[in-house]
């Protein structure tokens, strides 16, 4: 099995349940995606047009800036890559991700959280965030809690 990475940003936690037992059913390191401002609850508030998070998302060329750059991804050769969907899209932050690091030649499986909608347009929202060579998979949404089985049969799938 090739070195693999769990990467993943949560905004209110939901994300991080789902990513950390990805990351143990795929024997995986662990490696969260964190803003260098971290968003209150009233930044998260999709109704209010006012907010952060919908500020960002109206404006397609956002590019949050990251606590810090120190994900393993050099060494990987897939990264299973875990957000919320917001606006049927990865949030703004996924693509500061993407583009402080070289995934060329790379695997990178989406999974993500929902309140209801599925990926939508997240995988061509992210595409022109990575190298030409980098194959950007749309992976599972990971509500609830699924199994640990079921996550290693899935890991093992897709690698």
């Amino acid at each position: 099995m090739s070195k693999t990475l769990v990467a993943y940003f949560s905004a209110t936690g939901t994300t991080a349940e789902a990513a950390k037992a990805l990351a143990q059913a795929a024997g995986a390191e662990l490696y969260e995606i964190r803003p260098a401002v971290p968003y209150a609850p009233g930044d998260l508030n999709w109704m209010d047009k006012k907010a952060r998070s919908t500020r960002e998302m109206q404006d397609a060329s956002c590019r949050p800036e990251l606590k810090d750059k120190a994900a393993p991804v050099e060494d990987c050769d897939t990264v299973f890559l875990g957000f919320p969907i917001w606006w049927y899209v990865a949030p703004r932050i996924i693509n500061s991700f993407l583009e402080s690091y070289d995934f060329s030649g790379k695997k990178i499986v989406l999974f993500a959280t929902s309140g209801g909608s599925g990926f939508g347009r997240t995988v061509a929202g992210l595409k022109p965030s990575v190298a030409a060579d980098a194959k950007i998979v749309e992976g599972r949404l990971l509500n609830g809690r699924p199994s640990a089985a079921s996550l290693k049969a899935w890991v093992e799938s897709v690698l």
